[in-house]
């Protein structure tokens, strides 16, 4: 998801929509986890702050490539 930042707001780049933060569920092969991202509440795509990505999503990934 890519949005544009305006005044301190992120917008969806299909619907244009503000983004709203919300608890999203994420799943990756077979482990999930949720977190509070950014999402469009009109078609759903979610902004991933890198924080997430490189912390705890890399966390899960790494768990499971160990395996």
């Amino acid at each position: 998801m890519t949005g544009a930042q305006n005044e301190d707001r992120w917008f969806c780049a299909c619907c244009g929509k503000p983004l709203a933060p919300a608890n999203t569920i994420f799943s990756y092969m077979g482990m999930t986890f949720s977190y509070e991202v950014m999402r469009c509440p009109g078609c759903g795509m979610v902004l991933i702050p890198r924080e997430l990505a490189d912390g705890k999503m890399a966390e899960v990934e790494q768990m499971m490539e160990d395996k």
